[in-house]
């Protein structure tokens, strides 16, 4: 039996990359997965046959973020195929370098959107759909807490705001036994870093070289973090930052 049997996860952005890691990291360990989708449907198809293949049990959702509305749709496509939600992973995010002084109104608001109102209304409006007992786990970035690559300025503004999100909720929903958290990658080997990671091996190994453990993350480890947030065993953490970083920005 797995640690999660009889359980259901809702993964936003849950197709591809760290997300598609998390939501086949719970599907193996027995949660009935939502594998949430912005436009590639067939990432997510992809993604359900692959936690299917594996002995678990998944369904696909669309809906794209950061457009008005785009939570209670999500939720009225989840409504469809389950009846409630027991782990709210908020994955799904946005981001590319973009210099301090040419960053503009729009890519500002566009990636305030995506990564930090669309989590925000998504989690108020899961809140009858969410199950005492139950788990958000938000996906922050260790760009919020270093300033490493000071061209992810505005991404890493959102990942704060998200943080506090965070610590806050796990005030409101301590009482019905829910807890909240943000885990936090740095850079992982995914197919959103391939065209500058995979390419060049000067930038993998200068990667690789931030975390004293001298590798690039990949999905897996941050999947297994949200993994134990998501266990019984993880029930004692809430209103934590975990970094999830491999040790780059200690």
């Amino acid at each position: 039996m797995g640690s999660l049997d009889g359980k259901t996860a809702l993964v936003t952005g849950g197709s591809r990359g760290i997300g598609r890691g998390i939501a086949e990291r719970l599907g193996r360990d027995g949660a009935r997965v939502a594998v949430h989708y912005g436009t590639n449907e067939v990432a997510a198809k992809e993604t359900v046959a692959a936690i299917e293949a594996a002995g678990g049990s998944a369904f696909a959702v669309g809906q794209e973020l950061g457009v008005p509305g785009d939570a209670a749709a999500l939720w009225e496509a989840f409504d469809r195929q389950a009846d409630g939600v027991d782990i709210l992973v908020n994955n799904a995010g946005i981001g590319w370098p973009v210099p301090f002084g040419e960053v503009t109104e729009e890519t500002y608001d566009q990636l305030f959107a995506v990564n930090a109102k669309a989590p925000f209304f998504v989690t108020q409006l899961g809140l009858t759909r969410l199950r005492d007992g139950g788990r958000v786990v938000n996906i922050s970035s260790g760009l919020a807490r270093a300033a490493m690559m000071p061209q992810t300025l505005t991404y890493a503004m959102t990942k704060g705001a998200l943080d506090v999100l965070t610590r806050n909720l796990s005030k409101v929903l301590g009482p019905r036994g829910i807890t909240v958290n943000s885990v936090a990658p740095g850079v992982v080997d995914t197919d959103t870093n391939a065209d500058w990671l995979r390419t060049d091996e000067q930038a993998w190994a200068a990667t690789a070289a931030l975390s004293p453990l001298g590798r690039v993350g990949e999905a897996s480890d941050i999947a297994d973090v949200v993994a134990f947030l998501a266990s019984a065993e993880g029930r004692w953490i809430t209103g934590q930052w975990l970094d999830a970083t491999g040790g780059a920005i200690a």
